[in-house]
């Protein structure tokens, strides 16, 4: 059984960091891409950043390109690192698994795993 467990959300200034983990189990990842989305209240879902985890090619949304850093470790762990934070980043974040895919999707669509979620709250 696959499963994608998230941590690391919480409640931080904004101009302030945090660093999101994602611990995957249930099957081997080297063919998928993992993805992190988030939903602020009363919005879609929105893709946020993306890793090949073979290769370790990545993508970004405009909103957060050179704030966030996705990126791999080990076998099983993805992590979200969040710097200049701003009040507009408060979402609950999600972790998602892809694939097998040799691309990188930035629609929900694209993605077979989810995570339940951890919620990032930035204060002005």
């Amino acid at each position: 059984q696959v499963r994608l467990v998230e941590s690391g959300g919480g409640l931080v200034q904004a101009g302030g960091s945090l660093r999101l983990s994602c611990a995957a189990s249930g099957r081997t990842f080297s063919d998928y891409v993992m993805g992190w989305f988030r939903q602020a209240p009363g919005k879609e879902r929105e893709f946020v950043a993306a890793i090949k985890w073979y290769g370790g090619s990545t993508y970004y949304s405009d909103s957060v390109k050179g704030r966030f850093t996705i990126s791999r470790v080990n076998v099983n762990t993805v992590y979200l690192q969040m710097n200049s934070l701003k009040p507009e980043d408060t979402a609950v974040y999600y972790c998602a698994a892809g694939g097998p895919r040799s691309g990188i999707a930035t629609i929900s669509d694209g993605y077979n795993y989810w995570g339940q979620g951890t919620q990032v709250t930035v204060s002005s």
